[in-house]
């Protein structure tokens, strides 16, 4: 990884921090890259990874400063590719807690949701103002804010550019703990420590299963909870937890 992406892991959780401060985080090329670099291959001990931003922001979204005029079809090949890189985030098969500060904003917000578990503290601020640019979302946000916020209200942030502060953002789904300044990391790192502690092969079923189902019809989705149910039930760390459970004792999960 370079300085704008830095990596650091504590036991079985790697921390991810864009350092771009300068900038608010704001999403390069560049560091998308190194993002999209990670999760292709990451650490064999990793279970769970934490992102965040340095400098009090999480991400501004593009950076304008940056931008490349594109012809209509280099514009699909680049959002394509945005959407790449946030369906490898979100089903790359590694639990994503978020710890949100200051400016969560376009492609931040994209970033965000693509993770698992969002933590936000009270600088966080929440937005999607594409229609004030000109422009139209590209890296996934119709989709994953959408279906958090329905389209209706989605229409509305897009049109008027509305910001939403941590509060609201935890009461739309946008964020799922609020926390106070300065403790997000901390928190998120708690949450990442719990995670890593269940049995693999449920957070993976879990990560895998549940957004897909619900783009299910209903009888076909409760057959994929039976499928995984299945799998999960009859492996052998289903059997430690339930031996665990009996013992009165913590699970010993491999």
């Amino acid at each position: 990884m370079s300085d704008i992406l830095r990596v650091r892991t504590e036991g079985p959780i790697a921390i991810l921090t864009m350092n771009r401060p300068e900038k608010r985080n704001a999403m390069s090329d560049a560091l998308i890259r190194e993002i999209d670099t990670f999760f292709a291959d990451p650490p064999a001990e990793t279970k769970v990874v934490v992102l965040t931003g340095e400098g009090g922001h999480f991400c501004a979204g593009l950076d304008l400063s940056e931008h490349v005029e594109r012809d209509a079809e280099q514009a699909i090949h680049h959002s394509r590719w945005w959407h790449r890189i946030m369906d490898r985030i979100q089903f790359g098969g590694l639990p994503v807690v978020s710890a949100l500060s200051g400016a969560v904003i376009g492609g931040g917000l994209e970033l965000a949701t693509a993770t698992h578990v969002r933590v936000a503290e009270p600088s966080a601020m929440f937005q999607l103002p594409e229609g004030r640019r000109g422009i139209f979302v590209g890296g996934g946000a119709s989709v994953r804010v959408g279906r958090i916020l329905g389209a209706d209200r989605m229409t509305e942030i897009m049109l008027t550019g509305r910001r939403y502060n941590a509060e609201e953002g935890l009461s739309l789904g946008l964020a799922h703990y609020a926390v106070g300044e300065g403790e997000g990391l901390a928190k998120a790192l708690e949450l990442a420590e719990t995670i890593a502690s269940n049995a693999p092969l449920s957070n993976y079923m879990m990560i895998q299963a549940l957004s897909r189902i619900e783009d299910m019809a209903k009888s076909d989705g409760l057959f994929v909870e039976s499928l995984c149910v299945a799998l999960a039930q009859t492996s052998p760390d289903a059997i430690e937890g339930l031996r665990a459970f009996l013992q009165k004792r913590n699970p010993d999960f491999r």
